[in-house]
């Protein structure tokens, strides 16, 4: 058995940005990741994928993007070696073939068995991340078998699906990104659509990122947030990273060609039902759209900002005036059913108490709930709405970081006095 004083699971960017901030502190700690350096990043991503957020906002602590396209967005390949080179910087303690089978409180601390033996530590820092497993709905067990089901765990081109239409469910980043790809390659697609956000990729001649960091959005903090739960459950934003800085939502895809329904509700017999709920759901995603624009039209007003184009509002999301409830997949000839219904974490080797019903962590800002010297990273809104983007583990890691040392000062001191 090995012991250290700090365990962190997850070598990707929020667990070695833990790592750089313990090393600061002088704190002894080991990294332990089930595969490679950002391995979700290798081997979990879509090959033609790029970052939501621009260049410039890909930063961790002691590390910035330094390349000569600030305004660029990182392909994967791209986002793999800034990790990677960021490991190499920081001189991160990183075991990688070690998966966590079982991880369970100990007379230290916590009690961490892996693939390559036991670690005791006083603290525990789990960022494995939030998007270990692909959501899909209980509705797919009622697929026709002939139909094939991808995730975006698993989808990697155009050119690896069946032959046939494809329904794309779900209209967040990711869902509309595959939406546009695949149509674009010549083979029809329908998507349908749910809660979902739009966003314009640049306004007033900004990234909408440089926006939201400007006015504050972005610095928003989870305890300033009226319902945290449904916010750190909104999808993420219609956006996509591409060198035009081209913006993408329901009524691009509807120019390509792309059939839009509304939410999927239920599949019987082969027969595919979709919610008539699509209007409503375009017009409130146009209104949060454009209650955030006139929040950003008045920081630059009251602060005013030179060099901005005129204020704008974009064409409202245009959608059917008779839209399709059903559709028989059979003759339709739906070939592949693409699940862009988010991700969730896999907690499966927690042995700890602290997983709500719906198996996610309590826990306040990444401050485990119940079980003193546990620590979560990753996921959105953690402790600002910057938390869901790479740049957000800067501030993140040192905010926990330091109540980490605080909880091990008073964990020595009750110690000490013990004796």
């Amino acid at each position: 058995m090995k012991t250290t004083t700090v365990v962190v699971i997850g070598a990707g960017h929020s667990g070695l940005a833990m790592s750089a901030r313990l090393t600061e502190r002088s704190v002894d700690h080991v990294v332990l990741e089930r595969g490679e350096v950002a391995n979700s990043w290798r081997s979990e991503r879509w090959d033609s994928l790029r970052l939501l957020t621009p260049n410039c906002e890909c930063k961790l602590p002691g590390w910035r993007y330094d390349g000569d396209d600030p305004d660029g967005f990182m392909a994967v390949p791209e986002v793999v070696a800034f990790i990677d080179s960021y490991a190499a910087a920081i001189n991160a303690p990183v075991l990688t073939g070690t998966a966590v089978t079982r991880v369970e409180t100990s007379s230290r601390g916590y009690q961490v068995t892996t693939t390559g033996g036991v670690w005791n530590s006083e603290a525990l820092v789990l960022a494995s991340g939030a998007a270990n497993l692909a959501s899909i709905p209980s509705v797919a067990a009622a697929l026709p078998v002939l139909i094939d089901m991808v995730t975006p765990m698993t989808y990697k081109s155009p050119e690896c699906l069946c032959e046939g239409r494809v329904l794309v469910v779900g209209a967040s980043a990711t869902g509309v990104q595959l939406a546009d790809e695949i149509q674009r390659s010549g083979r029809p697609v329908t998507i349908a659509v749910g809660e979902h956000v739009r966003l314009p990729r640049t306004y007033r001649g900004r990234d909408i990122f440089w926006w939201m960091d400007a006015a504050g959005v972005l610095e928003e903090r989870h305890d300033d947030v009226d319902d945290l739960v449904r916010a750190r459950h909104t999808p993420s934003p219609q956006l996509i990273g591409t060198p035009e800085l081209r913006s993408i939502d329901l009524n691009s895809l509807a120019q390509l060609g792309v059939q839009i329904v509304g939410r999927l509700c239920s599949i019987r017999d082969g027969v595919a039902q979709f919610s008539g709920g699509l209007a409503n759901g375009c017009r409130l995603a146009d209104l949060k759209m454009n209650r955030l624009l006139d929040r950003l039209d008045t920081w630059a007003q009251e602060t005013d900002t030179d060099a901005l184009g005129p204020p704008c509002r974009f064409e409202p999301t245009s959608v059917p005036s008779d839209p399709t409830l059903e559709i028989d997949l059979r003759r339709q000839e739906i070939g592949t059913i693409v699940w862009a219904t988010g991700y969730r974490p896999d907690y499966s080797w927690l042995d700890v108490p602290v997983l709500d019903r719906k198996g996610r962590i309590r826990h306040d800002g990444g401050v485990v709930s119940d079980s003193p010297g546990m620590y979560v990273l990753g996921g959105n809104l953690l402790r600002t709405r910057r938390s869901s983007y790479i740049a957000g583990a800067e501030q993140d890691t040192y905010e926990l970081a330091d109540h980490l040392h605080g909880y091990l000062d008073r964990h020595a001191r009750v110690k000490a006095k013990a004796c």
